[in-house]
């Protein structure tokens, strides 16, 4: 093995001391989130909490999870990521595979349609109007049907679908099988990287998604955690008058003097974070392979 010279060792420790500053940087900034929401709320107003919690404290968090407003936007986030990353996903996958196919008629027009949506939207106003017309407003359905098709997903799962071996749909056709039995018997089971990843980035977007509900939702019990989030940390207001605790909790937070709306909002943002940092490990290995997919040649 090549011993390196002292020029190649400098920089190796340039590179790693960077990547440590960087790393510190990047993580810092929720590792002190996490030890505030741990903290009291008065002691840590006076300052001087940083890697770990001067007066540990579980009340931040029995509030979060004793207030039922909060508990409600919580099932209502997880249930549009659950139920918006599947039926997007799969209406995605369904028209990228319509688009692999050279038979179709006006495939070209379509997919010329389809890239101009891309680059050109209809507004924000035009599209409340839109809502508002179709009967979504104040509807859970407001969360998956705006969403379904994703133009940029459908080009990346057709490239990965042309990139298949052509053997496959050729074999499945001569034992009769049809369009719909290809898809779901032999693509979609061999889609998993690009499935995974995609899913991925959907569900990130609908979990992170707070300005849609803020437009189109005014019913409090279809408000997800993350408007509540964005509203808590609009007001900086933890009372009965802000709109996001109940009057229950509000009760509590009076009596409690150690908790303030600063150790509050920590916990609402680590309630907020801990799905998404659960599940990112269990995917993380596709998406080397899937990331690369849309970079493929066709």
């Amino acid at each position: 093995m090549r011993r390196l010279s002292f020029n190649d060792r400098l920089m190796v420790i340039c590179i790693y001391i960077f990547l440590i500053v960087l790393s510190f940087t990047a993580l810092y900034p929720f590792w002190n989130a996490l030890v505030v929401s741990f903290n009291t709320g008065t002691d840590t107003s006076m300052g001087g909490v940083t890697f770990w919690p001067r007066d540990f404290t579980l009340e931040n968090y029995k509030i979060i999870l004793s207030d039922n407003r909060l508990l409600n936007g919580f099932f209502i986030s997880v249930s549009r990521t659950v139920i918006g990353t599947i039926t997007a996903i799969l209406m995605t996958a369904i028209l990228a595979y319509g688009m692999t196919k050279s038979n179709l008629m006006g495939r070209k027009i379509y997919m010329v349609y389809f890239i101009i949506t891309m680059y050109v939207g209809g507004g924000l106003i035009p599209s409340y109007l839109l809502i508002r017309s179709l009967g979504l407003m104040n509807n859970f359905l407001v969360f998956i049907i705006p969403s379904l098709i994703s133009v940029w997903n459908m080009i990346v799962f057709r490239t990965f679908f042309k990139g298949l071996p052509a053997g496959l749909e050729e074999s499945a056709q001569i034992d009769g099988c049809s369009h719909w039995g290809m898809f779901f018997r032999i693509i979609l089971p061999l889609s998993g990287p690009v499935i995974a990843t995609l899913g991925l980035f959907t569900a990130i977007a609908h979990w992170n998604d707070w300005f849609m509900p803020s437009i189109y939702i005014t019913n409090e019990k279809l408000v997800p955690i993350q408007t509540m989030l964005r509203q808590t940390l609009n007001s900086n207001i933890v009372t009965g008058q802000s709109g996001i605790f109940d009057t229950a909790s509000a009760s509590i937070v009076e009596k409690t003097r150690s908790i303030t709306s600063k150790s509050l909002t920590m916990a609402m943002m680590m309630v907020v974070t801990l799905p998404i940092i659960i599940v990112y490990p269990f995917v993380q290995r596709f998406f080397v392979k899937g990331v690369l997919v849309g970079s493929m040649k066709e």
